[in-house]
């Protein structure tokens, strides 16, 4: 009688362990992006190509214990753009595979004479934000500009209107920041990768944009499951930047939105 309580415990105690692990974390569907997917972009300033930047997962790696997405985002100015205003932008984070929120995040910028360089470890676990400044506090699931622009593809905007907001928050520097992404309707557009039909949104950015100069950017995104991002506008200083699709690879599934042109 005792041996069979003893293993009814024994059995209860590794049934809890298994549930908590299986359940620590949210899993949401993602049909969107996956391993091997890398986009080309022309950075347009005006009439001029200015840059080429790359968004890209080119690994899978172990994160605290979790499989995570190794996500890199890179803008270059080229070779004839560099005596002007030389660009050297890196951002990566490494996004929680099932649960779609960051254990990491890294930016390094140079754009002109100005240099910026910040990391951040997310502890997810206990809510902390681990910077070479400090250790912060932070809401769960917190999200720096990098995963928050790839969770923003695997939202379903089929019954959204036009001026509805979706609230996220973004983790910079040292502390939270809202982070509302606007619906903006459907518009089809072409460039250089094809023409697309696409979904709008903005994201409010308040700080730690994908740019020096921080603001609103203005994103087409395909109408499909893949929500693949074909256009950027932000405004800089003077003007804006138009970063716009070249090339495109490893998507994870069809682009039902692209239009054959005849």
């Amino acid at each position: 009688m005792k041996t069979t309580k003893l293993l009814f415990l024994i059995s209860l105690i590794f049934t809890c362990i298994t549930f908590g692990q299986t359940t620590e974390f949210r899993k949401l569907e993602n049909k969107a992006f996956g391993l091997g997917e890398k986009l080309t972009f022309n950075v347009n300033y005006g009439f001029i190509t200015a840059g080429i930047a790359e968004m890209s997962i080119p690994a899978i790696k172990t994160i605290s214990g979790r499989e995570s997405y190794h996500i890199t985002f890179k803008v270059n100015s080229v070779p004839s753009f560099d005596p002007l205003f030389k660009v050297r932008d890196r951002y990566e984070t490494y996004m929680d595979t099932e649960g779609l929120f960051p254990w990491r995040f890294e930016q390094h910028v140079r754009e002109g004479n100005y240099k910026r360089d910040f990391s951040a470890f997310f502890d997810q676990r206990r809510n902390k934000a681990k910077t070479n400044k400090g250790t912060y506090e932070i809401p769960k699931y917190v999200n720096d500009i990098v995963s928050a622009f790839y969770l923003v593809r695997t939202f379903d905007y089929s019954n959204i209107k036009i001026g509805d907001k979706i609230h996220l928050e973004n983790f910079f520097k040292d502390q939270v920041y809202p982070l509302d992404v606007v619906y903006h309707g459907k518009e089809t557009i072409t460039v250089e990768a094809g023409t697309f039909e696409c979904i709008i949104v903005e994201p409010l950015v308040k700080e730690g944009g994908l740019f020096k100069s921080d603001g609103n950017i203005v994103i087409w995104l395909t109408n499909d499951s893949v929500k693949m991002p074909v256009k950027v506008k932000t405004k800089v200083i003077i003007g804006s930047i138009d970063a716009e699709l070249t090339a495109y690879e490893g998507i994870k599934s069809q682009l039902v939105s692209k239009k054959i042109v005849k």
